[in-house]
């Protein structure tokens, strides 16, 4: 697999201290399965980040430090008892599978097997359930050859290619490839002949359509 496009180092940087919620860690994750360069990445990030950690000398402390050590401490405890059953989502190496984990398992198993809903527009989309309310995580299948409507964005929006590719002003992306855009972003991605594309997307606002009639219907389509 010749992935192009890998995630930024802020992003990373955010998944590597467990600063992401939910729905970015799903996708960045699941990059992250199918590349070896990013994952090499981030273990420079997390090695450097435990020499860094290592070095730090703490300073002389005051009775007040103490207190204020016995109260953060006991904070910790609570919290960790709160958030016992919870785990971080972690990558697993891309096995002989379209969909890695962890978003196999988001998908419920085969997504052969996946009921795609269409958004009316030729394409299909799939929304994935997590407990995460603040961000809008599907799969989009576009159909080859097509494009997607031209759009702006109210927040971020991550999207990795799983199969087939597309294209739009920031290039050509593949299997793979993962592509960062923020409300400074207006593109249309449109899908390479021949196959068609599979992604994962996630946002955190409602996409800005150019046209009128797509907006129109846009309540209705959930994007």
């Amino acid at each position: 697999m010749n992935i192009s496009h890998h995630i930024g180092d802020e992003l990373l940087l955010e998944y590597a201290t467990g600063a992401l919620s939910e729905g970015w860690s799903v996708a960045v994750a699941t990059h992250l399965a199918m590349c070896p360069h990013c994952r090499a990445r981030l273990a420079a990030m997390e090695a450097t980040g435990a020499q860094l950690m290592e070095g730090i000398e703490p300073p002389p402390t005051t009775e007040t430090d103490e207190m204020s050590w016995s109260l953060l401490s006991e904070r910790i405890d609570t919290v960790d008892q709160e958030t016992s059953g919870e785990k971080p989502i972690r990558y697993e190496p891309r096995k002989e599978r379209t969909v890695p984990e962890p978003l196999y398992s988001y998908l419920g198993g085969n997504p052969d097997e996946i009921k795609w809903r269409s958004l009316g527009l030729g394409a299909y989309h799939f929304p994935v359930k997590l407990g995460d309310k603040s961000t809008s995580v599907r799969l989009l299948r576009i159909p080859a050859g097509k494009p997607v409507p031209e759009h702006g964005h109210g927040g971020r929006e991550l999207t990795l290619v799983l199969s087939g590719s597309f294209s739009d002003a920031n290039g050509r992306f593949g299997p793979g490839d993962f592509e960062e855009t923020d409300d400074d972003i207006e593109h249309q991605p449109v899908a390479d002949p021949g196959e068609d594309c599979i992604c994962l997307a996630v946002t955190d606002a409602p996409l800005k359509f150019k046209s009128r009639i797509v907006r129109i219907i846009q309540p209705l389509l959930g994007i």
